[in-house]
């Protein structure tokens, strides 16, 4: 692809999913002006822009851009990998500033949230973005395409289990705070569930059958899917032969009992997000309205224990 040449600002240069966009800007041909973090473990930008100018201050980080702007420099987009319930107010941010806004998933937490956005874009001229890589992945996009063109009114049995364990520091982070995060269902499950309707249609039902502070089932009846989900940060709901050889995450997605298998092909699809959106093909607001209102419902359902068609994980919760 011919580089963009544009200018980029990162907001939490120092999360753990920044370097694949660190990465996507350079690969795309484009430069890193300045970033943001109030953590300064942040030397990883050496390995991609080492003349970044780099913050721990929103205020100062904020100036600067202005400086920048006023010296001729204007900042094109503005990156932002910071803790879920900031990303409002920083889209808002690099809108103010006139530039596009390039947004990790969730995008916000709240349904009320992305139509105020909405009306923000429309008010500065300026677009807002967000990385749902699952939808660039190969193997899903062969996956949505067997959908579309098998039969009509079919309807597909799936069981979604996705476990990454996390240890005792992840409940003193912002990710394990409710408020901050939108809880598990929200911060490791949204870009399945955002995957999962893009395929299989709208949700007709949905069902929480379990929820806690690091686990979460439950039950959607799509178009065209019927999925029992369950979610978990736990080590200790990991299967045996997966703790046998030393592994702390799994992840599995049966298809009408046969498994989907999907875990290769992650390595660029940031890039190729990056790239989809400098060629007017990238995913805006308008993508993620039905998923934010997903896990909203789901954050704020009452769960209604083991009734009904729910996860087989369940029988087995520690």
């Amino acid at each position: 692809m011919k580089p963009t040449h544009k200018n980029f600002a990162l907001i939490g240069v120092a999360g753990f999913i920044a370097v694949r966009h660190l990465n996507a800007i350079k690969e795309t041909g484009n430069n890193l002006v300045a970033a943001l973090d109030v953590f300064d473990s942040v030397g990883i930008i050496d390995q991609y822009f080492p003349d970044a100018d780099f913050f721990v201050e929103f205020e100062r980080f904020d100036r600067h851009l202005y400086k920048l702007k006023r010296e001729g420099l204007n900042v094109d987009y503005v990156s932002i990998c910071s803790p879920n319930y900031l990303h409002d107010s920083h889209i808002r941010f690099a809108l103010r500033h006139q530039a596009d806004a390039i947004c990790e998933k969730p995008m916000v937490l709240n349904p009320w949230n992305v139509y105020a956005l909405q009306d923000f874009e429309k008010e500065t001229g300026k677009k807002v973005f967000n990385i749902l890589q699952l939808r660039l992945h190969p193997s899903v996009v062969a996956l949505k395409e067997k959908v579309k063109n098998g039969p009509k009114n079919k309807v597909y049995d799936i069981d979604l289990t996705y476990i990454t364990s996390r240890g005792s520091w992840y409940f003193f982070s912002w990710k394990g705070n409710i408020q901050k995060s939108g809880g598990v269902a929200t911060n490791i499950g949204v870009h399945f569930f955002d995957m999962l309707t893009w395929i299989f249609g709208d949700v007709d039902e949905n069902i929480v059958h379990f929820s806690q502070d690091n686990k979460a089932a439950g039950f959607l009846n799509l178009k065209n899917a019927r999925v029992r989900w369950f979610l978990s940060v736990d080590y200790k709901d990991i299967p045996d032969h997966i703790k046998n050889n030393s592994q702390r995450t799994f992840r599995s997605l049966k298809l009408d009992g046969e498994e989907f298998e999907f875990s290769d092909g992650f390595t660029d699809l940031h890039t190729k997000s990056y790239e989809n959106i400098f060629t007017g093909k990238g995913f805006g607001i308008k993508e993620v309205e039905k998923t934010v209102e997903l896990v909203y419902k789901i954050r704020n359902a009452n769960a209604i224990g083991l009734k009904g068609n729910y996860h087989p994980f369940c029988k087995y919760m520690k």
